[in-house]
């Protein structure tokens, strides 16, 4: 099976728009989005730039918008998305440096402002490893899924619009670790987050769950520090709120 592939040409150092170029490819069952890229730059036209690396869903590199959904191309399969012809776009919300390649600066630089790493004031044990019952670890399992690929705030029209606000990703990241029974910041990270270019910028639109490759909650997972937020606040903080965990499948 034959599809037509359209892709925007764009180098930021020497353009001022885009222009668009149509490839036709040969498909098997099997043959993923990323396959098909690779089959453009290494048959047909050497110059196209994206981004590939672990070709397993894991790094988050590939992520691109195909026919209007933000999608991993590794682990989308051509023949799925039942179209003759894929358009396929950077990732909306960055800004593009070439091609399909988007520059993600910002978004790392909102996720490093989240203290993604464990903080806690207590001794460490004896055995030297910090243990979780396995309902402690169901609390944050479905948010440890995240690979920072960036197509959940690439979904997010509030990103769009207010470069400012922390986005899906970074929240959920400050989510994992308040709902994390081994941390001890919770009140820093709930300050860090309850303003406006954090959880109450969010529109509840849900497109950050809908185009989350790994199924992540990203939208409920704000909701519930929205939750924690307004309890502390309000000097309820002990009251334990705990968003939804999802069946594992």
């Amino acid at each position: 099976m034959k599809v037509r592939i359209r892709v925007p040409r764009y180098d930021a150092a020497t353009d001022v728009t885009q222009k668009f170029q149509i490839y036709t490819v040969e498909v098997t069952p099997t043959t993923t989005v990323l396959d098909a890229l690779n089959q453009i730059k290494g048959h047909e036209d050497g110059t196209l730039a994206y981004r590939r690396s672990c070709r397993s869903a894991m790094c988050g590199s590939c992520g691109v918008m195909v026919n209007g959904r933000n999608i991993l191309a590794c682990n989308t399969r051509v023949m799925a998305l039942e179209s003759p012809e894929l358009s396929v776009n950077p990732l909306p919300g960055f800004p593009v440096i070439r091609d399909l390649v988007v520059d993600w600066d910002p978004f790392f630089a909102k996720d490093a402002v989240m203290l993604p790493y464990l903080i806690t004031d207590t001794a460490p044990p004896e055995s030297g490893e910090r243990l979780q019952s396995p309902s402690d670890w169901q609390r944050i399992e479905n948010s440890t899924r995240c690979i920072q690929c960036g197509c959940c705030s690439s979904a997010c029209p509030v990103q769009w619009s207010n470069s400012a606000y922390y986005g899906p990703a970074a929240l959920t990241r400050t989510y994992r670790f308040v709902e994390d029974s081994r941390d001890t910041a919770t009140k820093a990270r709930l300050d860090l987050v309850g303003n406006e270019t954090g959880v109450w910028r969010c529109h509840t639109i849900f497109n950050c769950t809908s185009d989350c490759p790994k199924g992540i909650l990203n939208t409920e997972n704000i909701q519930t520090l929205k939750r924690k937020i307004m309890l502390s606040r309000l000097g309820l903080g002990r009251i334990e709120v705990r968003s939804r965990v999802p069946e594992t499948v």
